[in-house]
C-alpha cells in the first residue's frame, strides 16, 4: 500500500507530494514530514491498494457452453467415476474426461465434455448428471460420439465463487452479471478522506475447500448391489468416497452448500427437484449403503433412513472433532478419515476412525488410527484402501477392526493419493499427479496396470 498527498498551492495550482511507501523501515523523519504535509494541505489523500475483481461468465453463455470436444490433457483432476468400461475424470471446474477402459492396461482417452463449473457427476443408465456452477445438467451419453445436453434445472446449487488470494479484499460481486469464474487482481486508488467505506470482502462461501477438492465423489460395492453412487446392477455407475452426488432408485441426492437436495430422476432425461432437503452444518460427503445414507460432515457422521428415497429420516449423529471427513461403510462398520487443514478448521488431527454402526441409533467409535494426511478411502471384502496424501496409497487387511495397522498388505509410495474406487479386484485411484489403475485380485502381488499423468 502507498499514500500520496494532493493539495493546492498558494497560487491555486494542484501539486502532488511524492508517494511515501509504508513499511517496517519507515523512519521517524519521514513520519514527521508526512505529518507536516497533512497539516498544511487541505485536499484529498490517496491510498493505493490491490483488490480481487470478479471475472464473470454470463448466464446465457453458461447455459450454452456444454459440448463434446477432442481429448484434452489431464491438468487438475477431481472426481473419478466408473461405468460400463468407461472412466470419467472430472477436470476441476472445466468438465469431464471420458476414457475407454476396455483394456485397463491401455486406457484410451476418448473425448472431453466442456462443462463450466463442473465438480461432480453421477450416471444412471445412459444419462449423466453434472453440476455446472448453479445449474444441474443432464447429458445423453448413449452414443459417446454424439453426447448431448438433454435437460437443465437452473439455480439448483448455491451461488458460490472460486478461491482467491485471502489477503486481498474483494470488490463486491454482482450476481446479475453471471457466475464468477475467476479473479483479476487490480490496483485501486482511493481518497482515504472519503467517507465511503472500503469494498466489503465477498460474503459467499468458497466453492471448494483448499486441497480437498476431490471431496466430490462417491463409492459403491457394485458386486453386492450396494449403493453410494447408486450402483444397482449396471443401472448406475461407481464413484469414490468423497461423494457430493449419489443415486438411490429414482432419487438423485446432490449436495449444495450445507444442504442436500433430492432430485426425482424417474424420467432420467428430465430431472425434477422435489423440494425435499437435508440440512446439517458442515456437510461434505454422501455415502449410500442399502437403505441408509451416511453423511460425512466437519463435526461428525449422520445416518439417515432412505427406504423412502424421497423422504429421508434422521436416525442418529455421531460427533467427532472438527475436520475434513469422507466415510465408507461395509457390514457393521463405518470408516471415517479425519484430516487437518485450514479449511477443515482443525490443525492437529489426522486419523482413521472405525465406528460400530450395528445399532444405527447409537453409533460408537471402536478405535482410531493415526495417519499423516488421510483423505479418500475405500473398502471391499474387508480390504481397506486408504489415500494418505503425499504418503501415497496404503492397503490393509481390516478383518480385525481393532488392529488394522498391524495387518498391512501394501504401501505405494512416491505418489500423491486423493481417492479410490475398489471394484472386484480392480482399483482406480486419483491423485494430484495422475490417475492410476491397479490389479489387486492377488493381494500378495498387487500390480500397477496403467497411469495417466497430470501435465502441468
Amino acid at each position: 500500500m502507498s499514500l500520496k498527498k494532493t493539495c493546492q498551492s498558494d497560487n491555486g495550482n494542484q501539486q502532488s507530494i511524492t508517494t511515501i511507501k509504508t513499511g517496517k523501515y519507515l523512519t521517524i523523519i519521514t513520519l514527521m514530514i508526512f505529518g507536516f504535509i497533512l497539516t498544511t494541505c487541505q485536499d484529498k489523500i490517496l491510498e493505493r491498494y490491490k483488490i480481487s475483481e470478479p471475472v464473470y461468465l454470463s448466464y446465457e453463455d453458461l447455459r450454452n457452453a456444454v459440448k463434446k470436444t477432442a481429448p484434452q490433457d489431464l491438468k487438475n483432476p477431481g472426481k473419478i467415476y466408473f461405468k460400463d468400461n468407461y472412466i470419467f475424470i472430472n477436470e476441476f471446474f472445466k468438465g469431464i474426461h471420458i476414457i475407454d477402459n476396455t483394456n485397463a492396461a491401455k486406457p484410451i482417452e476418448k473425448a472431453f465434455i466442456e462443462i463450466p463449473g463442473n465438480v461432480d457427476i453421477a450416471i444412471k443408465e445412459n444419462t449423466l448428471y453434472a453440476d455446472s456452477y448453479i445449474d444441474l445438467v443432464a447429458l445423453d451419453i448413449s452414443n459417446m460420439d454424439d453426447i448431448k445436453e438433454t435437460y437443465r434445472i437452473q439455480d439448483v446449487f448455491q451461488y458460490a465463487v472460486p478461491p482467491k488470494d485471502i489477503e486481498l479484499t474483494t470488490q463486491g460481486v454482482d450476481q446479475t452479471k453471471g457466475v464468477v469464474i475467476g479473479w483479476e487482481v487490480k490496483e485501486i486508488e482511493r481518497d482515504i478522506t472519503d467517507p465511503q467505506p472500503y469494498p466489503n470482502p465477498y460474503p459467499y462461501p468458497l466453492y471448494y475447500y483448499d486441497g480437498y477438492k476431490s471431496q466430490y465423489m462417491n463409492l459403491s460395492d457394485a458386486s453386492t448391489g450396494g449403493s453410494s453412487g447408486g450402483s444397482e446392477g449396471t443401472a448406475t455407475g461407481v464413484g469414490g468416497s468423497m461423494a457430493r452426488f449419489a443415486i438411490k432408485g429414482n432419487a438423485l441426492y446432490v449436495l449444495t452448500g450445507y444442504n442436500i437436495k433430492v432430485i426425482d430422476i424417474t424420467n432420467i432425461n428430465q430431472p425434477v427437484s422435489v423440494g425435499t432437503e437435508i440440512n446439517s452444518n458442515g456437510i461434505e460427503t454422501i455415502f449410500l449403503r442399502d437403505d441408509f445414507m451416511y453423511i460425512g460432515a466437519q463435526n461428525g457422521l449422520t445416518i439417515y433412513d432412505i427406504s423412502d428415497n424421497f423422504k429421508p429420516k434422521l436416525i442418529s449423529t455421531y460427533t467427532h472433532i472438527t475436520s475434513c471427513d469422507p466415510v465408507v461403510v461395509e457390514g457393521n462398520y463405518a470408516y471415517v478419515t479425519l484430516r487437518s487443514g485450514m479449511t477443515c478448521r482443525n490443525t492437529l488431527t489426522n486419523q482413521l476412525d472405525v465406528i460400530d454402526i450395528s445399532n444405527k441409533a447409537l453409533p460408537m467409535r471402536v478405535k482410531s488410527y493415526p495417519f499423516t494426511s488421510p483423505q479418500g478411502l475405500g473398502i471391499e471384502n474387508s480390504i481397506l484402501f486408504l489415500c494418505d496424501g503425499d504418503e501415497g496409497l496404503k492397503i490393509f487387511d481390516a478383518s480385525d477392526v481393532r488392529n488394522i495397522t498391524l495387518h498391512p498388505i501394501a504401501h505405494f509410495k512416491d505418489i500423491q493419493a486423493t481417492d479410490v474406487i475398489p471394484l472386484n479386484g480392480s482399483l482406480f485411484m486419483i491423485g494430484e499427479d495422475g490417475f492410476y489403475q491397479y490389479d489387486y485380485s492377488t493381494l500378495t502381488d498387487i500390480k500397477l496396470l496403467s497411469k495417466i499423468e497430470v501435465l502441468k
